[in-house]
């Protein structure tokens, strides 16, 4: 497996989601090969129903051109649930780097007929911590992604 400085970034947001007691989901947001923003899932921390980590990431990034965000990738150490695309689809961000969707699978069909590129590298680090996690924790997995 290659190295990627950016998705090593999202993992790192994850380690820090855990750490911090929440869902160990990160993600940055790459522009012209600079992260402009940063975020993990913080839906326990904050108390929050939509803080999943592309949503604090898209957040933290701030206001963006749309300009802006067509020239962007979108890392995340987990395939994006439909809220999470949806925001990728509104804003119109054309790639996304997915760490592992062995564990979670969000619509990646639905972007990719959308013109979304959707590359999924299988990072090990990724599918151990979501792996470990949803062991350990399956009711509040089962909440972050609507199920019952």
């Amino acid at each position: 497996m290659r190295h990627d400085p950016f998705l090593e970034a999202a993992v790192a947001e994850a380690r820090q989601g855990l750490a911090e007691g929440g869902i160990p989901i990160g993600s940055v947001l790459v522009v012209d090969g600079q992260i402009v923003g940063r975020g993990h899932n913080r839906r326990v921390q904050r108390e929050s129903a939509t803080l999943h980590a592309e949503i604090d990431c898209l957040e933290n990034a701030g206001r963006l051109a749309p300009a802006d965000y067509r020239r962007s990738v979108l890392y995340s150490t987990l395939s994006p649930c439909d809220m999470c695309s949806g925001a990728v689809l509104l804003y119109g961000i054309p790639k996304v780097v997915v760490g592992e969707s062995q564990t979670f699978q969000g619509p990646e069909a639905y972007v990719r007929q959308h013109g979304v590129e959707l590359e999924v590298v299988d990072h090990p680090e990724c599918r151990s911590l979501m792996k470990q996690f949803i062991q350990q924790h399956p009711e509040l997995w089962n909440e972050d992604i609507g199920e019952t």
